[in-house]
């Protein structure tokens, strides 16, 4: 068994960002990726509001920075998962890859939140070229052009409306024959000049030479009055939810009704002392790389601060 200072699962801006603070705090913290080094970001073609980078920079390459410099700092950097967990006592005890065992004084959470998607290959296809799950990102690249937003909760309302500040038209593609979104929320969608919901149809496929280029849907699928038909978009974002990778840690933390983990005010401290959480893993609302490397930088100089109360 392996024992250890400051352990930090997942990587991302959260986890890296905490990896160089505790490295510098001397730490010497050990770091696993997980199932995606770099986190979402890796998957990001450009990034172009996060302060530092005037001209933008492509998601994978910023993540190789942060990378390089929590490695610069001594920050021991691994390929793994964490499987399983017993945080009932300190030090508490990490699984990885369903083997290996490290006991860790404190842990520093970073796994971060997966997009829900519909499920169609075209997704893949055009990951990073027309597809998206974050209009606060991509939108930007959108500007005077056509759009198609799924979803019909508040998160795919705020997007469409988002959305509609830039582009020069929004449709909202919504399966169900109503919203689902808070009625204030309904009202701005359903008045906005610019937005037009088009209810009881589902996205069946993408087509595009290099990039998207519309969207085939289906009005009543599967109904006898089923009619299907193309919609030219430029874009096309997913507002259908997110999950926190939370599972392997929810017998232990006290998570929301989403699986979000609950931190403690503007703490980054879990309900069990020692344990943190940063990154998109414990942030329902914002969900940006700027806001997670914030939150890693708190979890990290807390994490420092709990072992030196000791």
């Amino acid at each position: 068994m392996e024992k250890i200072k400051c352990l930090i699962i997942g990587s991302g801006p959260a986890g890296y960002t905490a990896a160089i603070y505790a490295s510098r705090a001397g730490l010497s913290p050990v770091l696993y990726e997980g199932l995606q080094p770099g986190g979402q970001l890796t998957t990001t073609s450009e990034i172009e509001n996060f302060p530092g980078y005037p001209n933008g920079i492509n998601g994978l390459e910023m993540m190789e920075d942060l990378k390089k410099q929590a490695l610069r700092f001594g920050a021991d950097i691994r390929s793994g998962i964490a499987t399983g967990c017993d945080l009932s006592q300190s030090p508490h005890k990490i699984i990885i890859d369903g083997e290996k065992t490290i006991e860790t004084e404190t842990l520093i959470i970073c796994t971060g939140a997966s997009a829900k998607y519909l499920g169609i290959p075209d997704e893949v296809q055009y990951a990073g070229r027309g597809v998206s799950a974050c209009a606060v990102c991509d939108g930007f690249f959108y500007r005077k052009k056509t759009v198609a937003v799924v979803g019909g909760g508040d998160s795919a309302c705020e997007e469409a409306v988002y959305l509609a500040g830039l582009a020069e038209k929004v449709y909202l593609i919504v399966r169900k024959d109503r919203l689902r979104a808070a009625q204030i929320m309904q009202d701005k969608v359903l008045n906005h000049p610019k937005i037009e919901v088009l209810f009881n149809t589902n996205t069946v496929g993408l087509f595009g030479e290099k990039a998207v280029e519309g969207v085939h849907l289906a009005r009543h699928a599967g109904a006898p009055q089923e009619e299907k038909f193309d919609l030219a978009v430029d874009g096309f974002f997913l507002a259908i939810g997110h999950t926190p990778n939370s599972a392997v840690f929810k017998k232990y933390l006290k998570l929301d009704d989403a699986g979000y983990i609950l931190t403690q005010g503007r703490s980054a401290q879990t309900d069990v002392p020692g344990v943190f959480a940063a990154g998109d893993v414990a942030d329902p609302h914002y969900r940006q790389a700027i806001t997670a490397a914030g939150s890693g930088c708190i979890a990290a100089m807390e994490a420092e601060r709990y072992l030196a109360n000791r």
